[in-house]
């Protein structure tokens, strides 16, 4: 089963790679700018807005599987408009395809919220997101659209590179006590991603743990697990900032999980195991 990951060369990108390759799947990736380290890969440059050359990627590679992890920011040609003739294609050639989103097409207004919550995004990035959600089951109904919280593992994410930074110094800033997701390890988020895509799943799909931690909460755990002295994390609040998003965003991935064999574990129990 081959499969081909989109934004290869990012965090979750190459853990999907890994995974992939220790299943036995042969591995293609694409990249914007520069390949990943990943040597097991085939590599492919790609931009998601240039459609022709789009479609000979996926003539090249002939995946059976598509999980897009591409990241374009606030970029809607990139992060809206992509991913929709992404799953054109895919749909066209009768492909697998799971498609990466995020909480951020959420507000907060209502904290808690399961696969049946709409959207209702505040912030560019987000709204992107959302449209593309829209358009990736508009034009490719038997897609997965899966959506994580904050991903962390392996001291690699942004978050843990923050805290060692933070605790060492090195930088300014400070972990908000009002800014609340539900992290999910990144292993455990490309497993459960490579699960869906091999299943008959379809529609859309929590990925987060089950423990709604605020930032300096899992700041906090990071830093216990690696050593840090924890007391040396500067604390602040979210809303006393200029940063645009929402404050409290609980996603529930309970129905997700009942079909999941792969565990999304917790912070509080990942963060107590090495990096």
């Amino acid at each position: 089963m081959t499969a081909l990951i989109i934004g290869g060369s990012g965090f979750l990108g190459a853990e999907l790679i890994r995974q992939a390759r220790a299943a036995g799947h042969p591995t293609a990736a694409t990249y914007a700018t520069k390949p990943g380290d990943a040597s097991q890969a085939v590599w492919h440059p790609l931009d998601l807005r240039e459609a022709g050359r789009l479609d000979a990627v996926m003539a090249e590679v002939d995946p059976h599987i598509i999980i897009n992890a591409s990241s374009g920011g606030a970029d809607w040609a990139i992060t809206a408009v992509g991913p929709i003739q992404l799953a054109m294609v895919a749909a066209k050639r009768g492909t697998r395809m799971v498609h990466v989103s995020t909480d951020a097409v959420f507000s907060g207004a209502r904290v808690h919220y399961d696969e049946s919550a709409l959207p209702d995004p505040i912030t560019p990035y987000g709204a992107a997101k959302a449209a593309a959600e829209t358009g990736v089951l508009a034009v490719h109904p038997k897609a997965v659209v899966g959506r994580p919280s904050l991903i962390i593992g392996h001291g690699r994410s942004v978050h843990e590179r923050l805290v060692h930074k933070l605790a060492s110094g090195t930088v300014d800033g400070a972990l908000f006590t009002d800014d609340i997701r539900c992290p999910v390890h990144v292993a455990d988020l490309a497993a459960a991603l490579l699960e869906l895509a091999s299943s008959d799943a379809s529609g859309i799909h929590h990925l987060a743990g089950p423990d709604a931690l605020s930032r300096h909460e899992l700041g906090t755990l990071i830093a216990r697990r690696d050593g840090l002295d924890a007391s040396r994390l500067p604390t602040g609040l979210r809303a006393d900032s200029t940063l645009p998003g929402a404050l409290d965003v609980r996603l529930d991935s309970q129905a997700t999980q009942r079909i999941l064999r792969t565990t999304l574990r917790g912070a509080r129990q990942f963060c107590t195991e090495p990096a």
